[in-house]
C-alpha cells in the first residue's frame, strides 16, 4: 500500500520551507512607490505595482483576512464581485471557484506555484473538490481575471488563484530571532472553533518556521425551516466535521542574496454526515431508505525544494529561481445505505470513491534585464515540467440481511470499476515574457508566449478492461501556444490605462478522452474520443486605475470568446448492438463579457483631518455570458453584484459595516430554472489591539438576518417549480470571534 499522503508529511515536518518566489524585478519597479501601493507577483512573475500590470488583480493580504474572520475560501472571496465560491448541500460542502462565470478546471489554482489538483465528480455519491488550503497558512492571495495561459499553461481559461503561504521572514522583522503565535476562533454559523499556532525562528543564515491548525464544526445553518426526514426536508443534513493543517519551512542563506528553501505543507479534512435527505421513498428504484450515512475524507500533501538567487548567473540572468516538488492528493468517499427493496427485503449497501492524484514536477524562472537604445528590458523566461499520475475507482457491496448473502453486483454496477482508466498526464512548457519599458518608464508593452506540450497515456489495467471489454483506449499528444500581448500607460504618476489581449487553452482531461463503460441492461456504452480539441478562449480587457494619497480605484471591462467547450457524455446515435452511444465531444461556443470596479477613498485625506481614521471602499461586477451553440444565456454568470464598506481605525481599534448587494437571477437557461431574487445584507466586524501581544477580532454576519440565496449556493439546474428551494439559502445572523496572542 503507499502511504498516507498527510502522514508522508507529517514525518518530514521538521525541516521544512518556502516556495517558488517571485524573481526580483529591480529598478523597474518605482523606488518612489508609496507603502499603500499594492505589489503583485502572479500577473507577470515579477514584483510589480499594479499600477504597471495588463491585468486585473485581486490581492487580499493576511491583515484583511483577519479582520474579516476569514476560516474557508468561501470567507476569503466573501467580497470580492466577479469570484464565486460554490457549496452543495447536504453533503460534499465547498466546490470550485468561478472566475467570470468559469469554474472548476477552468480556473488554475496554485499553492506556492504548485498546481492545486483537479476536481472530479460522478453520480451523487462522488466529488472530488480542490477546496486543499487553510486560510491560516496563508499570507496573501491574488488572482488574476481572464485567460492566463500565457504564463500558467492549461486550465487558465478563467483565470490564476494563487495562495502564497507564510514565511519565516513574515514574523522576524526588526532583528527579532524568535515568534510564537497562537490564535483561537469560533463561529456560529457551525457551531466551528478552531485553534492554530505559529512558530519562527531565525539566525545569521538559518530561519524556520512551523504553522499547525486544527478546526472542528458542524454543518453549515441555512434558512430552511422544514426539518423532517425525507426528500421535502430543507434544514441542512447533520454533520461532524473536522480538520487539521500543518505548515512547516527552512530557509538557509548563504548570502544576502541567495536562498534555498524546503517545505512540508500538509491539509487534512473529514466530515461525517446523516444523510436524512435520502431516507424514505426512492422514486427511481422503488426502495426505501431506513438509513443513509456518509463519511468523506480528503487530504492533501507537498514536499518542495527551491533555490533563489538574486545576483547576475553567468551574464544570462540577473536572478534566478527554481524548484521541485511532490504533491500527493486523494478523496475517499463512503457511503453506508440501509434499505428495504421494492419487494420488501431488507438490504445493506455499501460504496466507496476514491480520487487519488500524484503529481511531481520541476519549474525554472530566469530574468535578465537590459536596454536596447531609449528602452529598457525586464526578459522573463521559464520551464515548467509535470507528471501527473490519477485513478479513480468505485467500490460496493450489497449484503441481504435476512440471508447474510452478500455480491458485489449492485446494478448497474458490477464493482469495482473506474469511470475512466488510470492515467498519466505529461506536460513541458517553455514561456517566455518581455517587458519594454519606453518614454522613461511611462509606457510599458509586454508581448508573451508559452509553448505546452500535453501528453496522455492511460494504462489498460484489470478493473477498467473488466468492466470494459473490448474498448480501445486512446492516447493524446498535443502541442498548443498561448501568445499574449498588454500595454500599460502612465499618463500621469498615479494614474494608468491598461489593455492586453490574450489566448487561453485548456487540454482535453483524460476522463473525457477514455470515459467508459457499458450497461446492457439499461441499454447504453461511452466511448473515447481520441479527436478532442483543447477548449481555447480569446480574451480582451482594458481599464484605468489610479493610485493616489486618497483615492484608489481601477475600472476594467472584458470581452471573452471560447471555442470547443467539451461535453461530457453526449448522446451521439446507437450502435450496431442497438446500444445508446455516448461519446465527449467539442461542442460548445460561449462569449462571456462584462465591467467590474473597485475602489476605496481615504476620507481624512480627502476631505480634513477631522475625518481621520474613516476609510470608505467598493467594488462591484457586472456580467453577461451565453452559450453561442444552444443560444441561451450561461448558468454560471453571476448578476450585477456589489459591496460597500465604511470603516474606522485608530491605532488600536477600529471597525467596520459592509453591504453586499446582488441583483435578481433574472438570465437563466431557461424560464423553469429557478430565479433567486435579488438581495442586500449587512454585516459588521470589529477588532481591537488589547496590548501589543493581544488581538481580538469580532464579526455580526447577515446582520439583519436576511433571508436570501447567495449565487454560490445555488444549483444551476435547480427548477423553479421545486418545493425545496429553502436548502440552498444562505445561513441568518451569525457571528464569528478570533483571539490572537504573540510573543
Amino acid at each position: 500500500m503507499r502511504p498516507h499522503p498527510l502522514s508522508a508529511a507529517l514525518g518530514l515536518a521538521f525541516g521544512l520551507a518556502a516556495v517558488p518566489p517571485a524573481l526580483s524585478a529591480g529598478p523597474l519597479v518605482d523606488p518612489a512607490a508609496r507603502d499603500h501601493d499594492r505589489v503583485v507577483v502572479t500577473a507577470t512573475r515579477t514584483e510589480r505595482l499594479i499600477l504597471d500590470v495588463p491585468n486585473t488583480v485581486d490581492v487580499i493580504d493576511r491583515g484583511r483576512m483577519d479582520e474579516l474572520l476569514v476560516r474557508d475560501v468561501a470567507d476569503l472571496f466573501r467580497y470580492e464581485p466577479g469570484i464565486t465560491v460554490t457549496r452543495g448541500f447536504g453533503r460534499f460542502g465547498i466546490g470550485d471557484i468561478r472566475v467570470r462565470g468559469l469554474g472548476g478546471n477552468r480556473v488554475r489554482i496554485l499553492t506556492d506555484g504548485v498546481p492545486v489538483s483537479d476536481a472530479f465528480s460522478i453520480g451523487s455519491f462522488s466529488s472530488a473538490n480542490r477546496n486543499f488550503v487553510d486560510p491560516d497558512t496563508l499570507k496573501r492571495v491574488e488572482v488574476v481575471r481572464g485567460p492566463t495561459s500565457s504564463l500558467y499553461g492549461s486550465d487558465a481559461l478563467g483565470g490564476v488563484v494563487a495562495f502564497i503561504t507564510k514565511d519565516p521572514s513574515d514574523y522576524l522583522e526588526d532583528g527579532r530571532s524568535s515568534h510564537l503565535g497562537l490564535r483561537l476562533g469560533a463561529e456560529s454559523d457551525r457551531d466551528g472553533f478552531g485553534a492554530s499556532a505559529t512558530g519562527a525562528f531565525g539566525g545569521g543564515r538559518w530561519s524556520g518556521l512551523v504553522n499547525v491548525g486544527h478546526r472542528q464544526g458542524r454543518e453549515t445553518g441555512n434558512r430552511g425551516s422544514d426539518d423532517s426526514i425525507g426528500a421535502a426536508r430543507t434544514r441542512p443534513n447533520p454533520q461532524r466535521s473536522d480538520g487539521r493543517s500543518l505548515l512547516s519551512r527552512l530557509v538557509f542563506a548563504p548570502t544576502a542574496g541567495q536562498r534555498f528553501r524546503l517545505t512540508v505543507e500538509g491539509n487534512e479534512d473529514s466530515a461525517d454526515t446523516d444523510m436524512l435527505t435520502s431516507r424514505g421513498l426512492q422514486a427511481m428504484t422503488g426502495a426505501t431508505n431506513t438509513l443513509v450515512l456518509a463519511r468523506d475524507h480528503q487530504t492533501r500533501a507537498r514536499v518542495s525544494f527551491a533555490h533563489e538567487l538574486d545576483s547576475p548567473v553567468a551574464g544570462f540572468a540577473d536572478a534566478l529561481d527554481w524548484q521541485v516538488y511532490r504533491q500527493d492528493s486523494e478523496t475517499t468517499q463512503d457511503t453506508l445505505e440501509e434499505r428495504i427493496t421494492g419487494a420488501g427485503a431488507p438490504e445493506r449497501r455499501e460504496r466507496s470513491f476514491n480520487f487519488d492524484q500524484r503529481s511531481h514536477g520541476l519549474q525554472a524562472n530566469a530574468l535578465k534585464q537590459f536596454s536596447t537604445g531609449n528602452a529598457e528590458h525586464a526578459l522573463t523566461w521559464g520551464l515548467d515540467l509535470q507528471r501527473t499520475d490519477t485513478r479513480q475507482k468505485r467500490d460496493g457491496r450489497v449484503t441481504d440481511l435476512l440471508t447474510g448473502a452478500s455480491s458485489n453486483a449492485m446494478l448497474p454496477d458490477v464493482f469495482p470499476v473506474r469511470d475512466f482508466p488510470v492515467s498519466r498526464t505529461d506536460t513541458a512548457a517553455l514561456y517566455a515574457q518581455d517587458e519594454i519599458v519606453l518614454a522613461g518608464g511611462a509606457f510599458r508593452l509586454v508581448p508573451a508566449l508559452r509553448l505546452d506540450r500535453y501528453e496522455l497515456k492511460p494504462e489498460a489495467d484489470p478493473i477498467f478492461t473488466g468492466d470494459n471489454p473490448g474498448v480501445p483506449l486512446s492516447g493524446l499528444t498535443h502541442t498548443q501556444a498561448s501568445p499574449k500581448l498588454g500595454m500599460v500607460w502612465r499618463f500621469q504618476p498615479d494614474w494608468s490605462l491598461f489593455a492586453s489581449y490574450a489566448h487561453g487553452f485548456r487540454a482535453p482531461p483524460y476522463n473525457d478522452v477514455n470515459i467508459g463503460f457499458t450497461n446492457t441492461m439499461f441499454g447504453y456504452t461511452a466511448i473515447p474520443n481520441p479527436d478532442l480539441r483543447p477548449e481555447t478562449s480569446r480574451g480582451f480587457e482594458a481599464g484605468i486605475r489610479h493610485t493616489g494619497r486618497a483615492l484608489h480605484a481601477s475600472m476594467t471591462g472584458y470581452h471573452n470568446r471560447y471555442e470547443d467547450f467539451i461535453e461530457s457524455m453526449r448522446f451521439i446515435g446507437f450502435n450496431d448492438e442497438g446500444l445508446m452511444v455516448y461519446q465527449s465531444q467539442n461542442v460548445a461556443e460561449a462569449r462571456i463579457y462584462g465591467a467590474e470596479l473597485k475602489a476605496g477613498v481615504e476620507l481624512g485625506a480627502l476631505l480634513s483631518p477631522a475625518w481621520k481614521g474613516w476609510s470608505v471602499q467598493g467594488a462591484a461586477a457586472w456580467s453577461r455570458g451565453d452559450d453561442r451553440t444552444a443560444h441561451v444565456p450561461l448558468d454560471s454568470i453571476d448578476p450585477l453584484t456589489a459591496t460597500l464598506g465604511i470603516a474606522y481605525a485608530t491605532g488600536t481599534w477600529g471597525a467596520e459595516l459592509i453591504g453586499r448587494a446582488a441583483d435578481a437571477r433574472s438570465r437563466v437557461s431557461s424560464d423553469t430554472l429557478f430565479q433567486a431574487p435579488g438581495h442586500a445584507v449587512l454585516d459588521l466586524y470589529a477588532h481591537w489591539q488589547l496590548s501589543p501581544q493581544l488581538r481580538l477580532d469580532a464579526g455580526i454576519r447577515n446582520l439583519a438576518d436576511r433571508k436570501y440565496w447567495g449565487a454560490g449556493n445555488l444549483p444551476q439546474a435547480l427548477a423553479g417549480t421545486s418545493n425545496t428551494v429553502d436548502r440552498y439559502t444562505a445561513p441568518g445572523r451569525s457571528f464569528a470571534l478570533s483571539l490572537a496572542v504573540a510573543f
